[in-house]
């Protein structure tokens, strides 16, 4: 099995990008708090795990090809169609499908039509997990404390309405991991999250022509459709966008630095190549990179890929240009393939790779 391991990181000049409700006890009924972590540090700031991903679906929705899951809602419960064979984001995302088994619930289903789109479940639950892994975005450095801005509704005759937000200047980090064994392979057998299928999908799967993979236990799509579900669902990262309070601390997400490879083994490559100066500065750890490299030569089956615009963290370029020179021109590193450039270019670097090795990459 090989996973491709990224990290990242979303510069925030002036940011409130994922909050946390109102603050009681404060001068101001309505305060509206930023997500934080409290240390003996400082604050951390953060954007949850689950926001991250909310972004990345809703920057899939412009990519072509890609195929969103439709989602049907009964009272408090949501899931998704769960029909990976038909739509990426349910391969790519995983779900859990588990419909109400109450008779209110199935009467309230029936007379409203609420499934008549939906793929048939013939199971309690339908599970898979998560192909792709997504950490907490998390600030490089502790704050010593996190902005408030005071500010007033004054649209209106008589006395102003007062109001109070938090935002914040810092670096968030983030990493994420995609199991390429995974994406477009889909089990049937009882084991919480590999209850892909149940007998309607299977059928599908046999109507669509998927070959049986694992002795019988899955079924998997072509190695092109395949290729193709990781070519977007790459796509939709490199034009992520999202977040609070954007109308007055508009803030660009997309990544400002990454790097990607391939390995065999799910451990992450990279989390330890960032780090921060004493001033809360992002600093790329150029030696963390070489020892990666290094230590993971034989495991590591991609080039290195590292996305770097123009006009951020330039007095760090040359260095880090240095540092894939020697990784792709010394045995020690296996004089394996660097790239440098911006983002988007990386990530499209890095598809054109893929797309001539994925008999290899996606084994």
């Amino acid at each position: 099995m090989s996973f491709l391991s990224g990290l990242f990181l979303v510069n925030c000049p002036a940011s409130a990008l994922n909050n946390a409700g109102t603050i009681t006890g404060t001068r101001n009924d309505n305060t509206v708090a930023v997500k934080q972590i409290k240390t003996k540090e400082g604050d951390y700031p953060y954007v949850s795990a689950q926001a991250v991903r909310y972004w990345w679906r809703e920057a899939l929705k412009d990519v072509e090809g890609w195929t969103p899951s439709p989602i049907f809602r009964e009272g408090k419960i949501a899931y998704t169609d769960a029909n990976p064979i038909l739509y990426a984001e349910d391969d790519c995302f995983g779900y859990m499908r588990a419909q109400s088994t109450k008779e209110d619930a199935k009467k309230s289903r029936e007379e409203s039509n609420l499934l008549a789109t939906a793929t048939p479940v013939e199971v309690k639950a339908l599970t898979r997990q998560s192909p792709l892994k997504v950490s907490t975005l998390v600030s490089i450095s502790a704050l010593k404390e996190i902005t408030s801005d005071f500010g007033v509704m004054a649209r209106h005759e008589g006395d102003p309405v007062p109001f109070e937000h938090q935002f914040y200047r810092t670096t968030l980090q983030g990493l994420f991991s995609l199991d390429f064994g995974m994406v477009g392979r889909f089990y049937h057998i009882d084991r919480t999250g590999f209850k892909h299928l149940d007998q309607p999908r299977i059928k599908l799967a046999q109507e669509q022509g998927l070959e049986e993979y694992d002795n019988g236990k899955a079924y998997q799509l072509s190695l092109e459709q395949r290729y193709q579900r990781i070519n977007q669902l790459l796509q939709g990262f490199a034009r992520i966008n999202g977040g609070a309070k954007q109308s007055i601390h508009y803030t660009d997400v997309s990544p400002k630095f990454l790097i990607m490879a391939v390995a065999k083994g799910g451990n992450h490559l990279f989390a330890t190549c960032v780090g921060a100066t004493n001033k809360g500065l992002p600093v790329v750890k150029t030696e963390a990179i070489k020892e990666v490299a290094r230590v993971f030569k034989d495991d590591i089956i991609s080039g290195i890929y590292v996305g770097l615009p123009e006009g951020y963290l330039d007095e760090q370029r040359d260095k880090v240009k240095e540092t894939l020179n020697e990784i792709s021109s010394q045995n020690i590193y296996g004089k394996r393939k660097t790239f440098l450039g911006h983002p988007k270019e990386a990530i499209e670097e890095f598809l054109k790779d893929l797309g001539e090795n994925k008999e290899t990459w996606l084994e």
